[in-house]
């Protein structure tokens, strides 16, 4: 496995995607897709705190991320990109052919979104971006944790907060 899981996640870097996810998938490297991010030492501060020394964190934005997507998958350790919303995974897709599959693992509530799944809460604008990364040839699936089954798009759209 190299860099083949593309997630994400609101909450970007933390327990569950720290220790859930790279510990039995024995991660090597995160690399955080977020512009804002990219371009703030602070914020890049605090999310180094919550990722152990054996792990490597690349902050890219979306464009960075992009030119370098093929150096993070030459690397031989298993890997994993986050962005914070649908819109920035959206973009990264377009500008960087050949990521098959996104993984959706954690949207939480805020006003406007509807439940979906006990982790996920969508817009109609979020939704249609999923479809649309879909009708692009990218397999979407909703994944909390590892053990867990990921659930096809269809699953997670028809899903009313209840799974």
């Amino acid at each position: 496995m190299t860099l083949e899981l593309f997630r994400i996640d609101d909450r970007l870097i933390h327990g569950q995607v720290v220790v859930g996810w790279g510990q039995p998938c024995t991660l090597g490297f995160f690399v955080l897709v977020d512009d804002d991010v990219a371009a703030s030492e602070w914020e890049q501060e605090l999310y180094r705190m919550g990722v152990p020394p054996e792990m490597d964190l690349h902050f890219e934005s979306v464009a960075s991320a992009a030119a370098r997507l093929a150096e993070y998958r030459r690397d031989p350790r298993p890997g994993m990109l986050l962005t914070g919303d649908i819109a920035t995974m959206q973009r990264l897709v377009a500008a960087a052919p050949g990521i098959r599959a996104v993984m959706v693992g954690g949207i939480h509530h805020k006003p406007g979104r509807a439940p979906r799944l006990r982790y996920v809460f969508l817009t109609a604008d979020e939704e249609q971006r999923l479809r649309d990364l879909a009708a692009a040839g990218v397999t979407v699936t909703a994944q909390d944790v590892p053990q867990a089954a990921a659930l096809p798009l269809d699953d997670l759209l028809r899903g009313d907060g209840s799974g």
